[in-house]
């Protein structure tokens, strides 16, 4: 059965990466980098099928035989980039249909290899495998090597395709990156279904994910090539096989522990209380144990944290008692010794009134005494703070507010608002180095004004 696999991925200098040495692995060749006088060589591989240089159409024939030579052509990709962490190329990783003969996998490649060239104007280096001699799986793939600067008759030039950054992009009206690869793996999935329906094949590929298309497996692991690195170098094929073994195992517990985890949180998730604040720092022991009233419905002032803590019973349609004290503020009256505020109460389980109905209750505050200075040098008056008291009458059960909607970001918006933010700021700052300029001229003609008066 013929599986989808499109894998994009950068060559970074960042990584310890070398364009040299990918194309050689990819290639199975000895290639020497001038940069930095590593030998990198790959030729004792037996897996490697077909290579091939593809250039632009347009330039077909033109003399460009330093393109077309890979130690030369990947040496010019690591002389044109002078940071140490710039990208030096970039490789398309292409699961082939083993339902496909040698011929029609090689069709199916190049005509791929050659919309990118074209598209793009790069150089794409394609080189096809086989499937190790030891492996159970038919796992026929091509690697498209490609220059991450346009081709010309004179060298490399500008950066392009899926390298260039956000700003160009947007200048020359392009599409984010994300989308970009999504149309991509599109139209590999819509070419290699043309390959297997011109061989009169049943079978087909879908580049969308297992949850878009309905089905519900996990998704094929892939195991690392770390894994089969080691059996290269000596290590048994059952003590390999034991390893891949075991990191699948760790995969499977991983992914179960994370979809139990979003599972529970779904479950136990708070609706959002007035003014944006959540109730998901609440547990749920204190929301399936209300907190019991104390003589009189009065909360004492060493009480300890847990019981002061809001509880399910106190918010009613996402509404904390706290919140709801503060946010629904009916009436306020000083009186002698103090001051009293009415609120609205939320209904109390904990009240000695009969199921269904809601009981006032009265919550008193008790603040430690303190004085407050006068802001007038030497104003012997003081300020004395008392305990206050909050009344709290019964109510109707209050209409639940509507949750705050969260807006979805995706790293493309986050970028387009902090360069926005970032512009403000600079206009912010422009606007205030202008007016302080306008202060000083207009403090130096005063000062210039009273010199003369005197």
């Amino acid at each position: 059965m013929a599986f989808f696999r499109f894998d994009v991925q950068a060559v970074k200098r960042s990584r310890g990466q070398q364009a040299t040495g990918t194309a050689a692995y990819c290639a199975g060749e000895k290639i020497r980098d001038e940069r930095t006088g590593k030998v990198h060589n790959h030729s004792r591989r037996q897996d490697v099928r077909h290579t091939e240089i593809l250039l632009p159409s347009r330039f077909e024939n033109e003399p460009m035989e330093w393109a077309r030579n890979r130690t030369s052509l990947w040496n010019a990709a690591e002389a044109a980039e002078k940071r140490k962490n710039s990208r030096v190329a970039r490789e398309y990783q292409l699961s082939l249909p083993a339902e496909l003969n040698p011929e029609q996998r090689l069709a199916l490649a190049r005509t791929f290899a050659r919309e990118v060239a074209d598209g793009y104007g790069v150089a794409v280096d394609l080189a096809i495998h086989d499937p190790k001699p030891d492996r159970d799986t038919p796992n026929f793939h091509a690697h498209l090597l490609t220059t991450t600067r346009e081709v010309t008759p004179t060298g490399l030039g500008a950066k392009t395709g899926l390298d260039l950054g956000i700003v160009p992009r947007a200048t020359q009206g392009l599409a984010p990156h994300g989308e970009e690869i999504a149309t991509l793996r599109e139209r590999w999935a819509t070419l290699t279904n043309e390959a297997l329906q011109a061989a009169n094949i049943a079978t087909r590929v879908d580049h969308r994910s297992l949850a878009a298309q309905g089905i519900a497996r996990p998704a094929v692991l892939h195991i690392p090539m770390e894994f089969y690195r080691l059996e290269r170098q000596g290590m048994p094929k059952e003590q390999a096989e034991r390893l891949r073994s075991e990191y699948r195992a760790r995969v499977a517990a991983y992914r179960e522990r994370t979809s139990g985890a979003s599972r529970t949180e779904d479950a136990t998730a708070q609706p959002a209380a007035p003014g944006g604040r959540s109730t998901a720092g609440v547990s749920r022991t204190e929301d399936a144990t209300p907190r019991p009233a104390a003589p009189g419905g009065r909360i004492t002032a060493g009480a300890s944290r847990a019981e002061n803590a809001p509880t399910q019973s106190d918010a009613v349609g996402g509404r904390i008692a706290a919140d709801a004290l503060r946010a629904e503020h009916a009436t306020q009256s000083a009186v002698p010794g103090g001051r009293t505020t009415s609120y609205p109460a939320a209904p109390h389980e904990g009240s000695a009134s009969q199921p269904g109905s809601v009981a006032p209750r009265t919550t008193e505050v008790s603040a430690p005494a303190s004085s407050v200075a006068s802001p007038r040098a030497g104003a012997k008056e003081t300020t004395q703070t008392t305990p206050q008291k909050i009344a709290e009458p019964g109510l109707k059960q209050p209409v639940p507010l509507p949750a705050r909607e969260l807006i979805p970001r995706n790293p493309e918006e986050t970028r387009r608002r902090a360069v926005q933010a970032w512009l403000e700021m600079r206009s912010k700052e422009a606007e205030s180095s202008q007016s302080r300029g306008q202060a000083n001229e207009v403090a130096i003609k005063r000062g210039r004004e009273e010199g003369q008066e005197r």
